[in-house]
């Protein structure tokens, strides 16, 4: 009989988590997704999309993929309507923030809820990207007025988030002290420490400004006619990608005299791969648990970067060889995000554990049953949060070049195809955005059209 019990309990414990929407296997899903992109089978790719989302309360990853797989079919219209429903949930996560600090703070910090039951609220790299995509999308149709606005939201989230993370990491460390947790992701025996100590990840000022977004707005502000907002734009870029002379010259070109009349200034930006996924590890640590140490495992999120697509240094552009300039990296961005986050993940997972340790002891001591029922919700419960957006584009560079008005060819190197774009130059300033991934080369926008290939090859299809 109690044989019995004890399995029915473990099954109804195992059957109820498993069916909860929150530990969908996301990673797995944009997997797939990013196979048919990486295809060049947008379509498929929004299918998986849309079966994978059933729900009529979509979720921010939602809007999130929807916009960038849209971005790669060419729909810029649909693209930029997934991307303002996302915005608008960051709209609200920005009012609850400056509505009261200090509440948002106290429940996102709560040692209670695992972080991977929370509602998905976005990256800050993420929230930053999302209005700088949003950008490229209304510079594809040669919509500079509504790209200001735009980057006018991008600076006023990056100021919400400054000050939110400041208040965040000051009050991690405070309630760290209180708790007596002195652990930190150095300490974690196993954890790939070198990922988050890299030079270009500890070399970025934060997580969220991108020296693309910056240079962008700069771009943007000197097509406009505001060159006083221009330099602050391409100043900031320089700051947070130093001894980068596409950016110091930016700066120069600003106090020169425009050049002839029937020649066009153009930033090609070519973005290539996919945002990296994150992962769980289990870590073995030492617990105080009713006076006694317990060895426990805890899971603590790593990051894997995407391999689907090769780096690129050069375009050719009418026969000429040019290099890129690389001015934003999402795996840079995500493992800095990963690295200012973990003392508060470990806080939090550790305090929990503990917690619940506790509890578990003294539940067993009166129903062992009971015991198991929760041992096994614990397991289920306490793996990483591995959801990101995982369309978005690994790297952002860029070449910045004269042009006459007329047609031109576009080159890209081998490795993502050989593909040959075509692009139509017809205003004073212009942006042509092109992505890759895998070896697929997908353009978008009023100027530019890739050519089809006269003689197919196979595609190499993205590893799950």
């Amino acid at each position: 009989m109690a044989s019995r019990a004890l399995t029915s309990i473990a099954l109804s414990a195992v059957t109820l988590l498993g069916g909860c929407s929150a530990f969908r296997n996301y990673d797995s899903e944009l997997a797939q997704t990013n196979q048919q992109l990486a295809s060049g089978n947008v379509d498929a790719a929004l299918t998986l999309l849309e079966k994978n989302n059933t729900s009529k309360d979509k979720d921010l990853l939602y809007y999130f993929e929807k916009g960038e797989l849209l971005r790669a079919k060419g729909d810029l219209s649909g693209s930029q309507n997934a991307w303002s429903s996302a915005d608008q949930v960051v709209g609200k996560w920005e009012d609850s923030v400056k509505l009261d600090t200090g509440k948002y703070l106290a429940q996102f910090g709560s040692f209670v809820v695992n972080d991977k039951v929370r509602r998905y609220e976005g990256y800050d790299y993420e929230k930053v990207m999302l209005t700088t995509q949003m950008a490229l999308n209304l510079l594809a149709v040669n919509d500079f007025d509504g790209a200001r606005m735009s980057i006018k939201k991008t600076h006023e989230r990056e100021a919400v988030i400054a000050d939110l993370r400041d208040k965040e990491y000051l009050k991690s460390e405070e309630e760290a002290e209180k708790e007596g947790v002195k652990t930190q992701y150095k300490d974690l025996q196993g954890y790939p420490v070198a990922s988050l100590d890299a030079p270009e990840v500890v070399s970025l000022k934060n997580s969220y400004q991108s020296a693309f977004s910056h240079y962008l707005a700069g771009f943007v502000y000197e097509a406009l006619g505001e060159k006083n907002l221009a330099a602050p734009g391409y100043r900031k870029a320089a700051e947070l990608r130093p001894n980068t002379p596409l950016l110091e010259q930016a700066l120069v070109n600003l106090d020169k005299p425009g050049g002839k009349n029937d020649d066009s200034d153009i930033l090609i930006v070519v973005q290539s791969g996919l945002a990296p996924s994150r992962d769980s590890i289990r870590i073995p640590l030492p617990l105080p648990i009713s006076n006694q140490l317990v060895i426990t495992p805890l899971s603590f999120p790593i990051i894997k970067a995407d391999t689907s697509t090769a780096t690129l240094s050069q375009i050719g552009v009418d026969g000429q060889q040019l290099n890129l300039t690389q001015l934003n990296s999402t795996t840079a961005m995500s493992r800095r995000a990963l690295r200012d986050d973990m003392p508060g993940i470990i806080l939090r997972t550790t305090v929990r554990a503990v917690t619940k340790g506790v509890a578990q002891k003294q539940i067993n001591e009166t129903n062992p049953l009971a015991g198991l029922a929760v041992g096994i919700s614990s397991a289920v419960l306490e793996g990483a949060d591995t959801r990101t957006w995982r369309t978005l584009p690994d790297y952002t560079q860029v070449v910045r070049l004269r042009l006459k008005k007329g047609e031109h060819q576009v080159t890209l190197p081998s490795a993502v195809g050989g593909s040959v774009v075509k692009v139509t130059v017809d205003q004073r300033y212009q942006v042509i955005s092109l992505r890759a991934v895998g070896n697929q080369v997908f353009a978008s926008g009023l100027a530019a059209q890739v050519i089809p290939k006269a003689n197919p090859t196979a595609v190499a299809s993205l590893k799950p």
